[in-house]
């Protein structure tokens, strides 16, 4: 029959915290033994005593550090007993105690993954107390490094997720240029609820778009990448305008997991001329213009908002109209989130605001112009972005805390459009 008992020995002034431990021995005279040395050793530990692997099962807590057991005790079958004392010591640190004078199953014993191999014969106080303290330190950090590995594989497991659910444009014009920025406000993550994404379909219409899921959790992530998906699907199968917007709503109102979600909105498509576009805003803010080719000066101003619909899962019916853009023969449209413009200006309360945005993305044009490495290449629009970005962040006082995304697409006149 097994037997449990529980010995306290009293706090020494200058000893560590108290140690829970678990004595695996079915000898009296061992257990009396190890109880007399851990006394003498100064340790604040509780021990608690059984005799075999049943009741080592019923005795084993979460605040058990360290397991003594004996290879020799009655049930324990020296290895392959050892095997099952680990599959149950869960964080606990395993040290075999035993009569065994083998030092050929002591490396094995070690090797399967107990923290030390002592030999009664040869312990004193002193030795046991260092190994019970070593072994509960050594079995922390293997603990602490496993967990390290495991954050380690699950956070590039997670990067690699996220990277692939950011689009890929689908453009096939060589007198377009397509820029994006994307930045997450949730610390250390690499998708928020913002979202984005460009295609040309079939007859040379490209369209665009830039969404903006209300909150910024891994919900609203997982709701952006959705409404992503579904928007290229509608429009690769044919779909454009108020019929996509409201199909979107649809798509909206059966997946979010509250009926106060709602997303805002822009999408525009760009004629075959490349000359026209037709914009579609649902609660979003209207993207900028800029006329004339990015590397030089030019005119900057944000699209009317006049033709202005709601976001989408607002209102059951909600109409969104249609804007009419002239483009020009050289331009830039820019899409962004409100993360962009809601950035606080200086140490007041006020925020940059569209305006403000407007005003921004003029000086850094123009600084852009001025860089003889950004002139007429294609390296034009990437750098008004980075520098209209850092602007932004510059006056905020640091990075901003909401996400954002930026979308630049821009047409250099002169350059061979697609099927010309």
């Amino acid at each position: 029959m097994s037997t449990i008992s529980h010995q306290t020995y009293p706090f020494t002034p200058g000893a560590e915290d108290r140690i829970d431990l678990l004595l695996i021995d079915a000898d009296p005279s061992d257990v009396l033994m190890v109880e007399t040395m851990l006394a003498e050793s100064g340790m604040d530990v509780s021990i608690s005593t059984v005799a075999d692997l049943t009741a080592a099962r019923r005795s084993l807590t979460r605040r058990t550090q360290c397991i003594l057991v004996d290879l020799s005790t009655s049930g324990i079958d020296r290895l392959d007993g050892l095997r099952q004392v680990l599959a149950l010591s869960e964080t606990a640190a395993v040290v075999v105690l035993t009569g065994l004078d083998d030092a050929h199953l002591g490396v094995q014993a070690v090797a399967a993954g107990a923290e030390d191999y002592l030999v009664k014969q040869e312990v004193d106080a002193p030795l046991l107390a260092r190994a019970v303290r070593y072994a509960i330190e050594r079995k922390r950090s293997e603990e602490t490094e496993r967990r390290l590995v495991e954050a380690r594989i699950l956070g590039r497991e997670n990067a690699r997720l996220e990277r692939g659910l950011l689009p890929v444009p689908l453009i096939d014009d060589p007198s377009l240029r397509h820029h994006t920025r994307y930045r997450p406000g949730r610390r250390r993550a690499l998708l928020g609820g913002d979202f984005y994404d460009t295609v040309q379909t079939e007859g040379g219409a490209v369209h665009l778009m830039i969404g903006d899921v209300c909150g910024h959790g891994p919900d609203e992530a997982a709701l952006g990448v959705q409404l992503r998906m579904a928007w290229r699907t509608l429009v690769l199968a044919g779909h454009t305008g108020e019929q996509l917007l409201g199909t979107l709503d649809t798509v909206l109102g059966h997946e979010r997991r509250s009926e106060e979600i709602f997303t805002t909105l822009c999408m525009i498509t760009i004629a075959p001329s490349r000359r026209t576009a037709r914009m579609h805003l649902a609660g979003h803010p209207a993207p900028l213009l800029f006329r004339g080719h990015l590397g030089e000066d030019g005119e900057v101003a944000a699209l009317p908002e006049y033709a202005h619909g709601p976001a989408l899962g607002l209102l059951p019916g909600a109409e969104w109209p249609t804007t009419e853009i002239d483009l020009g023969e050289s331009w830039g449209l820019m899409l962004y989130t409100d993360g962009l413009i809601e950035g606080k200006v200086g140490t007041g309360s006020d925020r940059l605001g569209t305006d403000g945005l407007v005003d921004l993305a003029r000086a850094a044009r123009g600084r852009v112009g001025r860089e003889p490495t950004r002139g007429r290449d294609g390296t034009a629009g990437r750098g008004l972005v980075d520098d209209l970005v850092a602007e932004v962040e510059r006056l905020n006082g640091d990075a901003l805390t909401d996400d954002l995304a930026v979308l630049l697409l821009s047409r250099q006149a002169g350059a061979p459009s697609a099927g010309h």
